[in-house]
């Protein structure tokens, strides 16, 4: 199994049974799929596609063979996509796991006025970080329910209780998600902390007692201390889990050959979370250079590892005040690093640090520093490792950038949803620089559903192709009004997909289900999922996704694939805040090219929705708004 969970008891956070993911009419999943890629390739490949998918989806066929099985199998299990669409996302994935997989957010620069004072900043984070594991291990969290389309609705809360509990074990072929799902453990808990690529073993609890922030603090002035002391410095070997996943299996295994190796990777592999003790990168601290600093550390000269990857979360402190959180993917999506991240930075700002030295402090026992043992062999794999890191750090491209003209207040005084708004401006955005629309990956959460976790919104829609066409080569053809009811129509098609990924309606996670269940029968693999169409469709491009906060903080990523975009934005009142990636080796892509065909593409959507407003209100001023059609 790809995933070995350990669960508790249901609690607070689960008082509420959810339904099951439903599974979707296959002829209805079929006619959603042909709608999505006609428009996307050449009209003999769509005419053998067409073909294919009508013997697939015929009467006796596979694919109703399939979709038998299918169900059956979601009578059978808690959520039937779950460990298929795992695998499919992460677990097979042999990417490194920074850049490629691994989402960051970024906290708000921090003022320090020396080293104590970015080390007083940490202690008071993990003193909030471990408030926010008390809850989730008491199941206190109030449940979540959504917001946007279909407000309202209780959501799983299953991805908050794997934060602190989860751990991405590196395979030769396939990496397994180890979740310790038991809240009542006995384990000592312990945090492992980064320091000058030195690792140690915090305890945050003694005698069976938490650790106050004064005593952390005390515990990091320690670390701080023993990290210098440049004669028992150990090689870096934070920068193995830096590299493709098959890679670091094999140096993995090599490390294991040696108990002391072996110790140090089971406290590592158990520890409720990394904190990362940064050195200042000497970069100055824009929202583009912090956003690389995250997703990468600067690679081998500056902090790049100072990181152990296969851990969910990993706090950064940087003494030059960059701070932030990574996060490893497969156990939650990025609303789950949202909502811990603004629990901690209101923490931070609206709960006084509580260091009040006191005669009674505990005689803590000192951190331990995590030891390795180094062969020729490790040392051969370490060097390769942060080569193939520093390749990555200098191949990514990464424009933050702040649209200021204007943010969802007047996306909405438009009648229209901020997201599909922006979706749509992403699509005009990408037609600008390439002429074309490509398979397009937005992220819907389908957590209205148990053990729910993604399916995907395909927002390069026939609708949204028209309307791009309206404004560029179709532009002087076209009135206002037709270019704002072709504006209208690509809203909407956005929306109702939107709708129909977040009820469980959406086409990826079924075809991939029908997909596995073949490869679980042994069956040969079904003409459609060896079609040229079907692998260009899962290709995407451009990846997107709307990661909203309410505090002053970003989330970036990095592309999919290596001509590709990855495009995070988060929407506020009056801007918009985007993260655009790309890699310089592609020469089809270019970050800030991008960027300036968003701005120019949000500029002229809002001048038409000026101009048609203008024209509305001046037609209803002249009682013809009727004879309009309006």
């Amino acid at each position: 199994m790809p995933i070995l969970e350990k669960e508790t008891p249901k609690g607070r956070g689960d008082s509420k049974v959810l339904p099951k993911v439903p599974v979707p009419p296959l002829k209805q999943t079929l006619d959603l799929y042909l709608k999505c890629v006609q428009h996307l390739v050449k009209e003999e490949q769509f005419k053998r596609t067409k073909a294919i998918v009508e013997k697939f989806g015929a009467p006796g066929g596979a694919g109703e063979f399939l979709q038998k099985k299918l169900q059956e199998r979601r009578d059978k299990t808690t959520n039937w996509v779950y460990n298929y669409w795992l695998e499919d996302m992460y677990l097979n994935n042999r990417l490194a796991l920074p850049v490629n997989s691994s989402p960051v957010m970024v906290f708000p620069k921090q003022t320090f006025s020396d080293r104590k004072d970015a080390i007083r900043f940490a202690a008071h984070l993990i003193t909030g970080v471990l408030e926010y594991k008390a809850l989730i291990d008491a199941r206190a969290l109030p449940v979540d329910f959504a917001r946007g389309q279909l407000a309202g609705t209780p959501l799983c809360m299953k991805q908050y209780y794997r934060l602190f509990t989860s751990y991405r074990l590196p395979g030769l072929k396939r990496d397994t998600l180890k979740v310790q799902m038991n809240a009542a453990s006995s384990e000592p808990e312990h945090i492992i902390v980064a320091c000058k690529n030195q690792f140690f073993v915090l305890d945050v609890v003694a005698k069976n007692k938490q650790l106050n922030e004064m005593e952390i603090l005390s515990q990091l002035e320690k670390i701080v201390k023993m990290a210098e002391n440049a004669e028992e410095r150990l090689p870096p070997f934070g920068i193995l889990t830096s590299d493709g996943r098959t890679e670091w299996a094999q140096a993995r295994d090599a490390l294991t050959k040696d108990p002391t190796n072996r110790a140090s990777l089971a406290l590592i592999e158990s520890c409720v979370c990394v904190l990362c003790l940064d050195e200042p990168s000497g970069l100055e601290p824009n929202d583009t250079n912090r956003a690389l600093l995250m997703l990468h550390g600067g690679g081998r000269e500056k902090n790049g590892a100072n990181r152990w990857y296969d851990k969910p979360m990993q706090f950064v402190v940087g003494m030059d005040g960059v701070c932030g959180v990574v996060c490893e993917h497969s156990p939650f999506e990025g609303i789950v690093l949202v909502q811990c991240s603004e629990y901690l930075m209101k923490y931070i700002t609206g709960s006084p640090s509580r260091l009040v030295r006191s005669s009674s402090i505990t005689e803590l026992p000192p951190p331990r520093r995590l030891l390795w043992k180094c062969n020729p062999h490790i040392q051969g794999l370490l060097a390769a490792s942060a080569d193939r890191l520093q390749r990555l750090v200098h191949n990514l491209d990464m424009d933050a950038y702040k649209f200021k003209v204007y943010g969802k207040e007047f996306i909405k005084k438009q009648k229209m949803s901020p997201d599909a708004y922006i979706q749509v401006a992403l699509q005009l955005a990408f037609y600008r620089c390439t002429g074309r629309l490509v398979s397009t990956y937005e992220s819907a959460s389908i957590r209205r559903f148990e053990e729910g976790r993604v399916d995907n919104i395909r927002s390069a829609t026939p609708e949204a192709l028209a309307f791009v066409k309206s404004m560029t080569e179709e532009k002087a053809a076209l009135t206002d009004s037709e270019k704002m009811k072709r504006l209208w129509d690509a809203i909407n098609a956005q929306t109702n997909y939107t709708i129909a990924a977040i009820t469980g309606m959406a086409i990826d996670n079924h075809l991939l289900g029908l997909r596995e269940i073949a490869k679980e029968l042994n069956m040969d693999k079904p003409e459609i999922f060896c079609d040229e169409t079907y692998l260009a469709s899962n290709q995407f491009i451009l990846s997107t996704s709307q990661v909203p906060t309410t505090v002053e903080m970003f989330c970036c990523y990095g592309p999919v694939v290596p001509n590709g975009y990855g495009a995070c934005y988060n929407p506020q009142a009056d801007h918009i805040l985007f993260c655009v990636s790309s890699f310089r080796e592609s020469t089809e892509t270019s970050s800030a090219v991008f960027v300036k065909a968003l701005e120019e593409g949000l500029l002229e959507i809002r001048d038409l929705c000026n101009r048609s407003g203008a024209a509305a209100s001046k037609l209803a001023g002249s009682g013809q708004l009727h004879k309009a059609g309006k």
